[in-house]
């Protein structure tokens, strides 16, 4: 079932690109109400502009900085293990294959 409803998503999130890139219209007065198209389509952007920007909150939230920086201690010691130990591997390998001189 999870599979339809984001099929049904897709889908009307197609047709309201479709329909923003589509064909513009002339400006409507401000004293004729607005199609319920236009509405919803309203509506789908501020409930996106909610949702991006409390995604933003949570993510500035829980940010540590103290994690990000024993992250990147963590990849850099790692990363110089790794060329050390690939250095003495090809050393291995060619002296290998040259064999006795």
């Amino acid at each position: 079932m999870g599979i339809r409803y984001l099929l049904v998503l897709v889908l009307v999130l197609l047709v309201l690109g479709c329909e923003v890139q589509g064909a513009h219209m002339p400006q409507q007065d401000e004293g004729t109400p607005s199609s319920l198209f236009s509405q919803i389509q309203e509506s789908l952007y501020r409930y996106w502009g909610t949702a991006k920007s409390a995604a933003q909150e949570l993510y500035e939230k829980t940010y540590l900085t103290t994690m990000d920086e024993k992250i990147r201690e963590i990849y850099n010691k790692s990363t110089a293990a790794v060329s050390t130990y690939a250095g003495v591997f090809t050393d291995q390998l060619l002296s290998m294959l040259k064999g006795d001189q």
